[in-house]
């Protein structure tokens, strides 16, 4: 799953702000909950698997927090996934730095999706 802090706060009856004071919390709240992969968005993107197991990644900027760039990284995971044999957790966290990175260096403005996805096409295939 990959849900922002207010998607976060209702799955756990919180709110966002309280998901932000505690973003590891939370993800491994909703992790061990669900009994899945938890990719936190936000900046400190928090991947936690479903024995609390974390990272959070440094990778991105705020032209993230645009219409789209989050289905865009549910889909890079699940392509990352239907082609590499690692765990959920591994590829989830592959595709958060591989997300994050072709965000950079930030630009003025928002990013829009159509551009992420270019941008990630271009990195894996080495350009």
């Amino acid at each position: 799953m990959t849900p922002h802090p207010l998607e976060a706060g209702r799955l756990l009856g919180a709110t966002a702000a309280s998901v932000q004071a505690d973003r590891l919390g939370a993800a491994r709240a909703l992790a061990a909950r669900l009994r899945s992969v938890i990719v936190l968005k936000g900046s400190g993107t928090v991947v936690c698997a479903p024995d609390g197991t974390t990272r959070v990644n440094a990778t991105g900027n705020a032209s993230l927090a645009s219409a789209g760039t989050g289905d865009v990284l549910a889909g890079w995971i699940g392509g990352r996934w239907a082609s590499l044999t690692a765990s959920a957790f591994d590829i989830a966290t592959r595709a958060v730095v591989e997300h994050g990175a072709a965000a950079e260096p930030e630009r003025p403005g928002a990013l829009r999706a159509g551009d992420l996805v270019e941008r990630l096409h271009r990195r894996a295939r080495g350009g």
